[in-house]
């Protein structure tokens, strides 16, 4: 069978994942405000498809030595063009599902107001408004059509076109362009009039006061369309041998802001003139991803969009739950050297991580600490730990990876900082990204060294662990930790072969542990004892490990996927991969925990890890996955793993024919997941009490 029908294409697959969070929006079940953020989330999600994947396409495209295939023998070209039409297809559905979002909110008493509509009553505010916050941050540019002039990285701003009767026929135009700076507020909330809550987007701000902006034109007609440019965000880290690693990466992130567009979204109703200048300008081709978009296309703003104190219109608040055994009014690692214990935000709070970090740089018995970073918040509480820990004389280091992409300048920030305090910060191994989420302390205890840590599935990040599910391990394992201590030693003296009997460490053996994993599966299964293969993954594109799961799927091996993004593994397939079903979750919080369980007739081996099944995360990366021993851990893991294959509610079929599915009630019970998940660690508590 050849790879066209063995594998499905990465980009197409990731489409699928997109439209997939597409339909929460539209789904009438949502809350309101929620469903707009969701529509906020596929469009930051499109963003940097296009920035990122798509740029990658395009470049293989027009490179002569690729021979213009992607993976798997797809043309680029062609691919090029069935992203951008599935593109505007998506578009077309956004725009749909937008105009419903706004009807369902005037129901609720709020409107969104354009320039058209202000009431007289409300031009004071919105005129105070526009001069104290909005017109001293705007940036303004007369375009010219014989001069090169530069346009930032990323941005919406507004094309204006000016028509004058003063000049000749074929001059009696001018072009401006208005930059809206990432740090304004994209909705302005109004006082309430009648009752109602208006709510007024920037661009309509600045649309309703163009005579105050150009005041000194003396135009005779002005309008203003939305155009939103995106640009191919890969670091180039070639050159001049003299810098710097952290030199290089910063002046890369500069160099985005000029680097090839690969994507202009514009308003469909600008006029064809106006378009053909700022392409012009642009010096876009008209072949390449030019996608009609609305009025308003610089949507990832929804994300942010404001609760206006209508929690009816949210998703019920939900606190996070005590951990039986582990307090954050006690001592952590006092309880940790007695057993382990799993936290899985945002079920359980972040805090108890922060709280480890805490202990670890007051107690003065702890003489180090070593924790590797990929992603942080802006104001990170990790940090702040880190940075206390150096301050009391303890040995502090850390590993921050500066190619996080989209977080490198806030990681050099980040770096900057701890430098400065005394922090011996690491920036990784040339060609290997570190993605693993370890911490390793060793405390005097006696005349020995005890070591006590965390391996986990997600980022450090005390913002994103409430809307991220990830597991994160505390443990005193001997065992377990001086592997952890190994890693670091590899990170710290690059390309030292290591081996592991517990872990399974990418680059060094995360492919070959996973097979033999499967192999032993397969040995049970034909032996005629208990088998089967259970994962729990954001992505699967390695084609190696889908043809080993196909593999098991051929001997007869059971095996249940959990995919929330990409899977270019094809399920249900006779005499292929007839043994294999895979679900996708799309709810409240982003499913981030990458887990695997293998029945090993009465004996599960289960294991958590930083890595999905992507070649680069194997082969590429410093990744970590953990062996789960403690058996209540190990039951939990198993257990939350049932719970979201159970899903009917908010889980979706990915298979062959169809993609994109709800699955249908399997009875007259509905299962969904992650409120059923709540409620199980809330009965542990319950039964741990009594």
């Amino acid at each position: 069978m050849n790879s066209s029908k063995r594998f499905v294409n990465r980009e197409h697959s990731w489409l699928d994942f997109n439209e997939r969070v597409l339909q929460e929006a539209d789904d009438v079940s949502v809350p309101i405000i929620e469903r707009l953020r969701f529509l906020g989330i596929f469009s930051n999600n499109l963003d940097e498809f296009f920035q990122v994947r798509y740029a990658t396409v395009k470049r293989i495209a027009q490179s002569v030595k690729s021979g213009k295939k992607v993976l798997g023998g797809t043309n680029a070209i062609e691919l090029l063009e069935e992203i951008t039409n599935r593109v505007i297809n998506l578009q077309f559905k956004s725009n749909k599902i937008l105009s419903l979002i706004e009807k369902s909110l005037k129901k609720e008493q709020i409107h969104f107001l354009n320039e058209k509509e202000v009431l007289p009553e409300q031009e004071v505010f919105l005129r105070e408004y526009f001069l104290s916050k909005i017109s001293p941050a705007l940036v303004t540019v007369i375009l010219n059509e014989n001069r090169e002039q530069d346009f930032t990285d990323n941005t919406a701003f507004l094309v204006i076109k000016m028509e004058f009767d003063n000049l000749k026929k074929s001059n009696n135009k001018k072009y401006a362009i208005i930059e809206i700076l990432n740090d304004l507020d994209r909705f302005i909330v109004l006082p309430k009039t009648s009752n109602i809550q208006y709510i007024m987007l920037i661009d309509d701000l600045i649309r309703y006061h163009f005579d105050k902006i150009f005041s000194f034109f003396n135009y005779n007609s002005i309008e203003g369309h939305m155009i939103k440019i995106t640009r191919d965000s890969e670091l180039d880290l070639e050159g001049d041998a003299s810098k710097s690693y952290i030199e290089k990466i910063t002046e890369s992130i500069k160099d985005r802001m000029f680097s090839e567009p690969v994507r202009m979204v514009y308003d469909s109703n600008i006029s064809k003139d106006t378009l053909s200048f700022i392409m012009n300008k642009l010096t876009l081709n008209p072949d390449g991803s030019i996608i009609p978009g609305g009025r308003y296309h610089h949507r990832r703003d929804y994300m942010k969009f404001p609760s206006l104190g209508r929690i009816d219109l949210l998703y019920p608040k939900q606190e996070p739950l005590p951990l039986p055994g582990l307090s954050l009014s006690s001592n952590i690692l006092e309880a940790i050297s007695k057993k382990d214990y799993m936290i899985f935000t945002p079920y359980h709070s972040f805090s108890y991580l922060i709280k480890f970090l805490r202990e670890a740089a007051l107690d003065p018995k702890v003489k180090r600490i070593k924790i590797t970073i990929y992603r942080l918040s802006k104001f990170s509480q990790v940090i702040s730990s880190l940075i206390n820990a150096a301050k009391n004389g303890k040995k502090v280091l850390v590993q921050i990876e500066l190619q996080a992409r989209f977080d490198e300048k806030n990681n050099i920030e980040s770096a900057t900082r701890l430098e400065a305090s005394g922090v011996q910060v690491t920036f990784g191994i040339p060609g290997l990204k570190v993605h693993s989420k370890i911490c390793v302390i060793e405390r005097e205890e006696g005349e020995k060294i005890k070591r006590y840590g965390f391996i986990s599935t997600g980022n450090f990040n005390e913002i994103t662990a409430k809307i991220y599910t990830d597991y994160t391990l505390f443990t005193s394992d001997q065992k377990i930790l001086k592997e952890i201590n190994k890693v670091f030693n590899f990170i710290e003296v690059s390309y030292k072969l290591k081996t592991f009997k517990h872990l399974i460490v990418s680059p060094h053996n995360t492919f070959n542990s996973i097979n033999r994993l499967i192999d032993n599966e397969i040995l049970q299964h034909n032996q005629g004892k208990k088998s089967g293969i259970k994962l729990k993954i954001n992505n699967i594109t390695d084609y190696r490990m889908i043809d080993k799961l196909y593999h098991a799927s051929q001997q007869g091996v059971m095996i249940q996927m959990i995919v929330r993004g990409v899977c270019c593994l094809i399920p249900g397939v006779k005499g292929l991969s007839e043994n294999i079903e895979v679900i996708s979750i799309i709810d409240r919080f982003l499913e981030h925990p990458r887990v695997m369980i293998f029945e090993n007739d009465t004996n599960p081996n289960v294991y958590i890890s930083s890595a999905d099944l992507m070649t680069r995360n194997m082969s590429e990366r410093v990744e970590v996955g953990c062996p789960i021993y403690d058996l209540d851990i190990k039951k939990q893991i198993i257990d939350t793993f049932t719970i979201a294959w159970s899903d009917n509610v908010k889980a979706r079929f990915i298979n062959k024919e169809i993609k994109q599915n709800t699955i249908k009630k399997r009875d007259d019970s509905s299962v969904r997941s992650q409120r059923e998940t709540y409620n199980y660690f809330k009965l542990l508590l319950v039964d741990n009490e009594n």
